[in-house]
């Protein structure tokens, strides 16, 4: 008779508990598949004992990890016998989600990625590695693990598939849009290019074009932040310009980032000192963002008061 595991306590307002069986062929990618689920925020674990598998989900629910990823191979061997009851025990109850990812590939597909891998099947007769050790052991693997494939919710043929392109698959099924929200971070960062580009910058725009503060004297000691600098820089048409364009095209490049898998997004604007331009500009372009993107839009100005003693042209 099946036993469920026990229950984890419950957390308030958290979404049932995910578990992905992840399972295939030697060299059909299920390495990868699990890396690319571990970047998606899931505690994975990989050769675990099938015998060990509903008290690890247990131990992981407990610890509050609600989506979990469990690579299961032929290096089990024996344990693969347990396979069924594990996931009838996993799956008891509606308390859970289970989900069977299986990776296949054809066998030239997979006795090339042996070659140019030069590492021996796991279920090969003979440690030369050759093409006939290398078949063999692929049809014994088939074999061992047919009932695995036949549990699978989706199976995945990589023959031709990238690692790249199986990684854009597993976002899509497992990924911040899969539930139609999204998770990645916007982060807007305001800088001056006398200090130096910020090294996690994955777009810079520089607003150096723009009309300087710096040289208005009652507007030199402000930043960006106080209103009579916003409204001179924001004032201009050609500033407003800018920012349409820009969220124009960040309209354009943030689901195709979300697609990818980022996790940030970071927006650089650089103006001459990081005081006055980029600040106001970076606050402005936070705001026409904000209500077209359905994750956290973040600002942070790292320049604003560096050098501010040192009477050093600022911008």
């Amino acid at each position: 008779m099946t036993q469920p595991l026990p229950k984890a306590a419950p957390v308030q307002g958290a979404a049932n508990p995910t578990v992905v069986v992840v399972s295939g062929l030697s060299g059909a990618g299920k390495s990868q598949a699990l890396r690319a689920l571990e970047d998606l925020g899931f505690f994975c674990v990989d050769n675990l004992p099938t015998s060990l598998v509903p008290q690890a989900v247990a131990l992981c629910e407990r610890g509050g990890m609600t989506r979990m990823a469990l690579g299961i191979d032929v290096r089990v061997r024996a344990f693969l016998n347990d396979v069924e009851t594990a996931l009838r025990q996993i799956q008891a109850g509606d308390e859970r989600e289970l989900q069977v990812l299986f990776l296949d590939a054809s066998d030239e597909t997979l006795l090339r990625r042996f070659s140019e891998s030069r590492r021996p099947h796991p279920l090969s007769a003979e440690s030369s590695g050759d093409a006939l050790a290398v078949l063999d052991g692929v049809r014994v693997e088939r074999e061992r693990l047919a009932p695995l494939r036949a549990r699978a919710t989706r199976v995945i043929d990589t023959t031709t598939t990238t690692v790249h392109e199986l990684r854009r698959l597993l976002i899509a099924q497992f990924g911040p849009a899969a539930d139609g929200a999204s998770r990645m971070v916007i982060r807007i960062v305001s800088f001056g290019f006398k200090f130096g580009t910020p090294v996690d910058a994955d777009l810079v725009f520089d607003v150096r074009f723009l009309d300087n503060p710096h040289f208005i004297p009652e507007l030199r000691p402000l930043t960006g932040l106080d209103e009579p600098v916003a409204r001179h820089v924001l004032g201009d048409p050609e500033a407003k310009e800018f920012l349409r364009r820009i969220c124009s095209l960040l309209e354009y490049l943030v689901p195709r980032y979300e697609r990818e898998g980022k996790s940030y997004l970071t927006i650089a604007i650089g103006c001459t000192g990081g005081r006055h331009r980029s600040v106001a500009v970076a606050e402005e372009l936070a705001r026409e963002i904000a209500p077209t993107i359905s994750g956290p839009v973040r600002v942070v100005h790292r320049d604003p008061h560096r050098g501010e003693h040192t009477g050093e042209r600022q911008g």
